[in-house]
């Protein structure tokens, strides 16, 4: 392993030296409080500016990134992201523009935020958009406290949140943050919303359902308006979760099947740049009903065509974040949506729900599908979820050990043990973005590890070989985290991994 670069650092070792100050020096004591003052320098590492420079460009070589090959993570949507809209976001009025600059002089950026929404509220099926939650965990949020405030409005004491089993792991912890409880639905055998569970458990304690469609085994939930009108039975909210919109683009809208509320990843369907942390982006469409309560500010225009943030909204359930939203992800969506159009939103659907199915179809071979099989149904939307728990069973190989013996085969593997309900969970979306010759590579590796699962298993059990990282013990990672170097622990380390 190369050095780190504290191991590189030299006392008095710089990158730059400025030149002496041409004027008087100010005592930081006199700026700031004393008890806000370092006691001891930094310790950060002196480097030379190409040890900098040398050290960031290692790292990046370490690294996998969607520039350079497939990222098939199932329910991330992690399609390639257009130059054009980069150029777009990075454009000096876009990139530059002050978060408290005054209305009138952000008209550009008010009118490109208030175009989105109401493309968005096309697409949705839904009138009213605010693009205000920075995430789609956020968006989430904003889903529950907006059903939470229409009942509250109505005297209604509603503590409970309807999640199907199959349900993002976002979902149940949105509703804990919102003060309320979530209750399971199960699934029946097909992978769908179990209906008679769901009618057993539905009453008017309910405050909402919420429900990806396709859900995230990657099925289109076909009872959707049976589901809509049970829950619109007792007075609850039908709220739709977007991560999987990708799938139905231009070809269903949520609001069409009953959803009252809707959330958006920009940063998966609308190609904002995502992974690594961000920055996310969760518009948040809703019903006329549940209009009165969209978060504050909200753009509006008038009748001379000017735009303006409007604050008076005494029934909103206020602010989730500062400002309006995270700005960039907003003019690469927006440019996103305008250079496909109506009809380029419905060649995506049918590009993303394609690749995924044309990757089952190689992966459905008799050799494959005997240890990976397909966890539900015969065909997929945009993506697939497999289940490898005959591999573990006949061969003592754990989606896990396949995984990381992907990394040897040039693949980033795709997202495993989620979800929950399904056994050795090997989940995959490829996006429209992918082309065929890169489904292939991506279906040859897997039938290649799982060639070698069967002549020689502790080959995937030690997995990965190659990478600059070999097996790490991720449970001792958890407990006992390194969060600062210390030269005395590096040195216990790499003792530790010389002893095995």
């Amino acid at each position: 392993m190369s050095a780190t670069v504290f191991e590189r650092s030299r006392p008095g070792r710089r990158a730059f030296s400025p030149p002496p100050l041409e004027v008087p020096p100010v005592d930081p004591a006199q700026l700031i409080e004393d008890r806000l003052l370092r006691r001891a320098p930094p310790a950060l590492p002196e480097l030379s500016e190409p040890q900098i420079v040398r050290h960031y460009v290692r790292l990046s070589k370490l690294n996998y990134d969607l520039d350079s090959g497939i990222y098939p993570l199932g329910s991330c949507t992690m399609k390639h992201n257009p130059r054009l809209h980069e150029r777009l976001a990075a454009l000096p009025g876009n990139a530059r523009l002050h978060p408290l600059q005054d209305a009138r002089r952000a008209q550009g950026a008010l009118e490109l935020m208030w175009r989105l929404e109401r493309a968005l509220a096309e697409i949705a099926g839904l009138p009213h958009v605010s693009l205000q939650p920075s995430a789609g965990s956020q968006g989430e949020l904003a889903g529950v406290l907006l059903s939470r405030a229409y009942h509250a409005e109505r005297g209604q004491e509603r503590p409970l949140v309807l999640i199907p089993e199959a349900a993002h792991g976002t979902n149940p912890a949105t509703v804990a943050m919102a003060g309320l409880r979530p209750l399971t639905i199960k699934s029946d055998a097909e992978g769908m919303v179990d209906v008679a569970d769901l009618e057993a458990k539905v009453s008017e304690q309910v405050a909402c359902l919420m429900l990806t469609n396709p859900n995230t085994l990657g099925i289109f939930e076909r009872r959707i308006a049976q589901i809509a009108e049970i829950i619109h039975g007792v007075g609850a909210i039908l709220y739709y979760d977007g991560a999987n919109l990708n799938a139905i683009l231009g070809h269903a809208r949520p609001g069409d099947m009953g959803f009252d509320i809707v959330h958006f990843n920009l940063h998966k369907t609308f190609t904002q740049p995502h992974g690594g942390g961000g920055p996310g982006s969760g518009p948040i469409a809703v019903s006329e009903r549940i209009e009165p309560y969209l978060m504050v500010p909200r753009v509006t225009r008038g009748e001379d065509g000017a735009f303006a943030l409007d604050y008076d909204q005494p029934r909103s359930i206020g602010r989730l974040r500062s400002f309006h939203g995270n700005y960039g992800t907003f003019v690469r969506a927006y440019a996103y949506i305008c250079s496909l159009g109506a009809a380029g939103l419905k060649d995506v659907a049918e590009a993303a729900v394609l690749n995924a199915n044309y990757l089952l179809a190689r992966l459905s071979d008799a050799r494959v599908a005997q240890l990976l099989p397909l966890a539900y149904g015969k065909l997929c939307m945009h993506e697939l979820v497999l289940s490898g728990a005959p591999l573990r069973r006949e061969l003592k190989v754990k989606t896990l050990d396949l995984a990381k013996r992907l990394l040897d085969h040039g693949v980033h593997p795709p997202t495993i043990y989620f979800p929950l309900l399904v056994e050795e969970a090997l989940m995959t979306a490829p996006t429209e973005t992918e082309t065929k010759e890169t489904i292939d590579e991506l279906a040859d590796a897997i039938i290649a590890v799982l060639d070698e699962a069967r002549s020689e298993p502790e080959l995937l059990r030690s997995a990965p070989h190659t990478t600059p990282v070999g097996r790490l013990d991720e449970a001792r990672a958890v407990r006992e985290p390194v969060l600062r170097y210390r030269p005395e622990q590096s040195a216990a380390q790499a003792q530790r991994a010389a002893d095995g």
